[in-house]
């Protein structure tokens, strides 16, 4: 077993006249129970964990067959709570997609969620996807979610007592004694503070280099921004130790940019609002871990197989411990690739790579899809490209938006376009078109390649 426990964790004491040891009060308890128990079951081997995660799903199951509609209805028939579980009775449930939730909503709450699972309240998700969502989520999640985090800050080991810095969607500018809802009231860290990520990259510079974090969370494609900024201007940070990202797939050439720009790693966190964190990378080496403790992941393919290591397909979410609103077997619309077992000696199931959005795969005719790649960050930077977004428009044709200081000439334009048309089968055109500024979704997501044309039914 790996040590990975930091030492110098501050943990609050809330018992009156206890210092040493300190005494947390209940809720803090609960998290630090689960982190301790979750150090315990990651190097359980992936059996152990299979075994364990079908005993919680049986509870789970039962509840939702008792207790909501949308389940009663759809799985009744498959199976009973009287019968054992197997997992080939499990893999010939319906998928859940965010449409069945979008027009069954009131159907797939429970009418009995435990009263010991404390309050419930929606999270609604952003819409980057065209089809927003909202999922009821208990005080349960909420504890499994704070001792994600603190199991993600242990993985890479960090200095709690640094400044943190975040820009990101949903804040406002502001400044506090803490790190956040998983930390307060449980560890004492250093100082925080945040930023929207709508200000502008030089206004972004400029606050960072009065912040001087330690460590700097925001999204993908803003980071990448931030790291080509700093490049272009000979600009340095050496205070800054890590860089954390999450909210976008992460694009393959920023672990380079970020240790070009600032020479520091960059660390990934892959989550959604309906089901909290899915996976996280793994501390030794790039691949991502999924949470086994709270949530079953699938990776299936187009007939519904489940995909080997080095396939890719797509992700498939059970939640463990969501009796309010359970999610079985729910299409979450993200691709990833399968990885084979994890050289750290973790148990839990591994992703190799998070490749974001199903819909954003290119098309073709004959109904074939593959994920684009279209390396263009070095030709972007040659050509004074501030920023780009690639769209399908059809079967034949991409339109290739770009922020610009001064619009390309047609030997550039030329250039970009033989690269473009060299990462994509023959027979397509591209099209410019210019413009000031290309906005990131209503949450905060950037998005350099979409596909506007529909999936064909075979």
């Amino acid at each position: 077993m790996i040590p990975s426990a930091p030492l110098d964790w501050r943990i609050e004491s809330r018992l009156p006249g206890v210092h040493w040891p300190t005494m947390p009060d209940a809720a803090a308890s609960q998290v630090l129970a689960l982190l301790f128990q979750m150090e315990r079951t990651q190097w359980l081997a992936p059996q152990q964990l299979q075994a364990l995660q079908l005993r919680q799903l049986t509870i789970e199951l039962a509840h939702a067959v008792n207790t909501v509609p949308y389940y009663r209805e759809r799985l009744a028939p498959l199976w009973s709570p009287q019968t054992a579980l197997t997992w080939e009775t499990f893999h010939r449930f319906p998928l859940l997609t965010r449409r069945h939730l979008q027009d069954h909503h009131a159907e797939l709450i429970s009418t009995a969620p435990p009263t010991q699972h404390g309050g419930a309240g929606l999270m609604h998700t952003s819409g980057s996807t065209g089809a927003p969502v909202s999922v009821l989520r208990t005080a349960i999640d909420g504890l499994f979610w704070k001792a994600f985090t603190l199991r993600e800050h242990v993985w890479h080991r960090r200095d709690l007592g640094a400044k943190l810095s975040a820009i990101r969607q949903g804040v406002s500018e502001d400044e506090s004694d803490n790190w956040g809802a998983a930390t307060e009231g449980i560890i004492r860290t250093g100082p925080a503070s945040t930023l929207p990520v709508s200000r502008d990259i030089e206004t972004q510079v400029r606050w960072i280099e009065r912040q001087q974090p330690a460590y700097l969370l925001s999204h993908p494609t803003n980071l990448a921004a931030l790291a080509e900024h700093c490049i272009e201007q000979g600009i340095r940070m050496p205070y800054l130790r890590e860089a954390r990202t999450r909210g976008e797939a992460l694009p393959a050439d920023l672990h380079a940019l970020c240790r070009e720009a600032w020479g520091i790693p960059v660390v990934d966190m892959y989550s959604s609002n309906e089901c909290g964190y899915i996976a996280l990378q793994c501390p030794q080496t790039s691949h991502y871990h999924v949470m086994a403790e709270s949530l079953l992941v699938e990776v299936i393919d187009d007939e519904g197989r489940a995909c080997a290591p080095g396939q890719t397909g797509r992700i498939v979410v059970s939640t463990l411990h969501n009796f309010a609103m359970p999610l079985i077997r729910y299409e979450i619309g993200d691709l990833a690739e399968v990885g084979a077992p994890c050289s750290c000696g973790r148990g839990l199931p591994v992703m190799t790579r998070i490749l974001g959005r199903q819909r954003n795969m290119l098309r073709l005719a004959n109904g074939k899809r593959f994920w684009p790649s279209f390396g263009l960050r070095g030709l972007s930077r040659e050509l004074g490209i501030r920023q780009h977004q690639l769209v399908q428009k059809s079967f034949d044709r991409i339109e290739a938006r770009l922020v610009v200081d001064v619009p390309l000439d047609a030997a550039q334009e030329e250039r970009l376009r033989k690269q473009l048309l060299s990462c994509v089968p023959a027979g397509f055109e591209v099209a410019f078109s210019y413009c000031a500024e290309i906005p990131r979704s209503a949450g905060g997501k950037y998005e350099d390649f979409i596909s506007e044309v529909a999936a064909l039914r075979h």
